[in-house]
């Protein structure tokens, strides 16, 4: 499979959130970018300028089956992924859910309301977060909701911020019809360069519940075990609370809502060592427990 032809050159560096950044232990980040470069490549197989419908639909078949071992297919990016997982336990169900959301993008253009895009995000965003919590050894149980919400959220940011191009150059609108209805507003609004007042109210009804998402995930850097896993996701909560605040006044039309690299990283900063110094502050489970509790 000549995956060449369709990449767009992008890496984990050019991402709008961190990842795999320092804070992630060295013995966790191999896996980690493994997935990445799956995702990545699958995602230039949706987005491809050129390619029609089915020649999508067949390459991303093509890179699922590699990765499973269906195929001898010659796919890097699905070998490496695979061997990982079946060297580390780990389950490729999460980059198969992936494919799911990246056969979406080709096929569903619109989404009807906010369980139609949830639904789309439970295929397209949290199974990022999953896996990553997999490669920690964290517990399903006690982090997945949590995680799921972030996850949803930085999906849905993402799909706020970029929602005119997202309609120029591929005719994808992530903006639910009934919200777009309700407030007056039509698709055509987006090929504006200034989003009109009734498309506006669309984008900041979107990104109140996506706040709402935020608050749910709140308490996800604290539940986890890995304590640079906790700083990353502290790091990751506090951008999305950050351009979730920036979104509600903002026009992502006309108006840049990313910082720039230094405050990025300086909000970054600020959860993490917020995520790090409640984790320090936390009572020690041996000091706080009875005596009889402790044998």
């Amino acid at each position: 499979m000549d995956l060449a032809r369709t990449s767009s050159g992008k890496t984990h560096r050019d991402e709008n959130f961190p990842v795999a950044s320092f804070l992630i232990a060295p013995r966790h980040r191999a896996p980690i970018l493994a997935f990445y470069d799956f995702v990545r490549a699958a995602d230039d197989i949706a987005d491809h300028p050129t390619l029609s419908a089915q020649e999508k639909l067949d390459l991303l078949d093509a890179l699922e089956d590699a990765l499973i071992g269906k195929t001898d297919e010659d796919a890097p990016v699905a070998r490496r992924l695979r061997d990982i997982c079946r060297d580390r336990g780990l389950d490729p169900q999460h980059a198969r859910d992936l494919i799911v959301a990246f056969k979406r993008d080709v096929t569903q253009l619109r989404y009807r309301d906010w369980d139609d895009l949830i639904d789309y995000c439970r295929y397209s965003a949290m199974p990022v977060g999953r896996f990553v919590c997999d490669v920690h050894g964290e517990d399903a149980g006690r982090v997945w909701a949590a995680n799921d919400a972030l996850c949803a959220a930085l999906q849905v940011i993402n799909h706020l911020q970029d929602c005119g191009k997202d309609y120029r150059s591929l005719d994808r609108v992530y903006l639910t019809q009934d919200s777009l209805a309700a407030n007056g507003a039509a698709v055509e609004m987006l090929a504006q360069d200034k989003a009109p007042p009734p498309l506006l109210a669309a984008l900041r009804e979107l990104n109140e519940k996506t706040a709402r998402l935020l608050v749910q995930s709140r308490p996800f850097a604290d539940l986890i075990d890995d304590a640079r896993l906790a700083m990353e996701v502290g790091a990751i909560q506090t951008l999305a609370e950050h351009l979730v605040a920036r979104l509600a006044v903002a026009d992502p039309l006309a108006d840049k809502v990313h910082d720039g690299k230094l405050g990025f990283a300086a909000k970054g900063a600020i959860g993490a060592i917020g995520a790090l110094l409640r984790r320090l502050s936390r009572p020690r489970a041996a000091s706080t427990a009875s005596p009889g509790a402790r044998q």
